[in-house]
């Protein structure tokens, strides 16, 4: 492959030398200089009609939009001169004309691009006295809500249902003062993909109907994981208020899902805030099942797995470490999982993402350290095993077969109605409450870290199954996901040589990792 050639130039008084091709955009935030823009988003087409990211190029005859001009050998750029400001001042000046002051009430407040540039460069105040333009808000179907006297008419929205969703809905409707974002008749934003317009959006105009006055952007604490949802494993930030999920968006990962997320991943997260959670471990007693200390609880469920063979149902939910924590348990005996499947929906605009039809983040892993997928979950159980049930919530199952086992253990964060029966039941975290790593169908081994509290005395999977291996004199307990990983990449091939520094939030593919899937990062829009 021929040497990529590059271009020296000079942004704002720094010395810059990026590929030959780029934009000065692009360039600039390489310099670590951020040129205010609306239209350009580098996951979508070029469209150079906010105007917002003009900057002086010297020589060149009028201030050019950095977004849609590529970069020059020699080129000298200003961004914050006084020229380049007052051009953006003018220009915030005629955007905020008919924009309302909605601020104080807008689910945007606090992370709206308008409301950012325009303290950073606009008017103090507004010379504009007439009445503003006024139109109602506007249900858009499925996750959408447009609310008009907002738009600032990127069209960022049209160009993702057009070029990346591949299915055109929206439209700039009428013209002049009277333009706004309209639909095709007979169309709905009831794409598999089409929530990803709000994400989009550089204002309040598009609006989550899910998310709609549930919390200001300040009240917010975000945390960098993984969407659980699917076997895709979209990078995203999963956000909380008062130690609930509240939102997930999408975080840019160019090798996995690029800027977007599904619709289906995106709202389903209540089960993450489950109520009906086991917050103290409980072994049995003459009485039934009774809360007890951690100590007396891993104590029980040490002894009743000495020495006997082990079925372990796991859930393909659980992380890495867990799951590898888990295969150490099975003394001979073997491991399964069942996954919840529903119909794949591409993404048509970018390569090799969807929504997979396996609706769980961690089935390749579970695959790759030895779990056997199956929908007779308990099909392996044989009459005599200790059965540990390991984040599956057994649904569906019938007591009769969980009776075959000897012993029952249950190692989950809800109590499953037909392992009602177990010795000993262990409470863990779920997927929002701990970390860890998870493998997506490609092989990608990607971190997610801990969005919230977890319920009473619950703990880390990886820590309880830790703490119950040391019981049984298998090993030294952990006292980290990160050392639990270390001794998986050490001990199982296909994750030789990776560790959490190397992983980053980027992840990296498991030496054997399927061919199929992008070797490069996705190219998508301006890119």
């Amino acid at each position: 492959m021929a040497e990529q050639k590059m271009v020296n130039l000079t942004i704002e008084g720094r010395a810059v030398s990026v590929p030959e091709g780029t934009t000065i955009l692009e360039a600039a935030k390489t310099a670590g200089i951020l040129i205010p823009h609306y239209c350009y988003h580098p996951g979508l087409p070029v469209a150079g009609v906010c105007r917002m990211c003009l900057v002086e190029v010297e020589k060149a005859p009028k201030l050019a939009p950095s977004c849609a001009t590529t970069v020059a050998e020699g080129q000298v750029v200003h961004v914050h001169n006084e020229k380049s400001l007052d051009a953006r001042k003018g220009v915030l000046e005629m955007l905020l004309i008919n924009h309302p002051l909605d601020c104080p009430i807008c689910d945007q407040s606090g992370e709206c691009e308008l409301q950012d540039y325009t303290y950073q460069e606009g008017r103090d105040d507004s010379r504009y006295r007439e009445p503003k333009r006024f139109n109602p808000a506007e249900d858009f179907g499925g996750d959408v809500m447009y609310v008009p006297n907002r738009c600032i008419l990127c069209t960022r929205c049209v160009r993702f249902m057009d070029d990346v969703a591949h299915e055109p809905t929206l439209n700039v409707s009428e013209r002049g003062d009277r333009a706004l974002i309209g639909k095709f008749e007979g169309r709905d934003m009831t794409h598999p993909w089409a929530a990803n317009v709000v994400d989009l959006c550089p204002v309040g105009a598009l609006l989550s109907k899910d998310f709609l006055n549930k919390a200001r952007a300040w009240e917010l604490d975000r945390t960098s994981s993984i969407c659980p949802n699917c076997t895709q494993g979209c990078n995203v930030v999963m956000e909380t208020r008062e130690n609930q999920v509240v939102r997930m968006r999408p975080r840019p990962n160019e090798y996995v899902n690029a800027f977007f997320m599904c619709d289906w991943g995106r709202l389903n997260y209540r089960w993450m805030n489950e109520k009906s959670r086991v917050e103290q471990p409980m072994v049995r007693s003459k009485n039934g099942l009774a809360a007890t200390s951690w100590e007396a609880a891993i104590t029980a469920a040490a002894r009743a797995l000495n020495g006997k063979k082990v079925f372990v149902a796991a859930s393909p939910m659980l992380s890495n470490e867990s799951l590898f924590l888990l295969t150490q348990l099975m003394q001979g005996g073997t491991g399964a999982f069942r996954v919840a499947e529903g119909e794949e929906a591409p993404l048509p605009g970018v390569p090799d993402l969807a929504l997979r039809r396996e609706r769980a983040a961690n089935v390749y892993g579970a695959e790759t350290l030895g779990f056997k997928k199956t929908n007779d979950l308990l099909g392996g159980l044989g009459q005599g095993d200790v059965l540990v049930v390991a984040g599956e919530d057994l649904a569906g199952i019938d007591a009769g077969a969980v009776s075959r086992a000897s012993d029952v253990i249950v190692i989950s964060p809800v109590l499953p109605e037909s392992a009602t029966s177990a010795s000993v039941v262990l409470p863990i975290a779920n997927f929002s409450e701990e970390e860890g790593t998870v493998t997506n169908l490609r092989g990608r081994v990607q971190r997610f870290t801990q969005a919230r509290q977890a319920p009473g005395e619950t703990r880390p999977s990886w820590l309880v199954l830790g703490d119950l291996l040391g019981a049984m004199g298998k090993q030294a307990n952990f006292f980290l996901p990160s050392e639990v990983f270390s001794r998986l990449a050490s001990s199982h091939k296909s994750f030789a040589g990776l560790s959490y520094d190397t992983i980053g939030f980027k992840g990296l593919p498991v030496v054997d990792a399927p061919q199929s899937g992008p070797k490069t990062p996705i190219a998508v829009g301006a890119a």
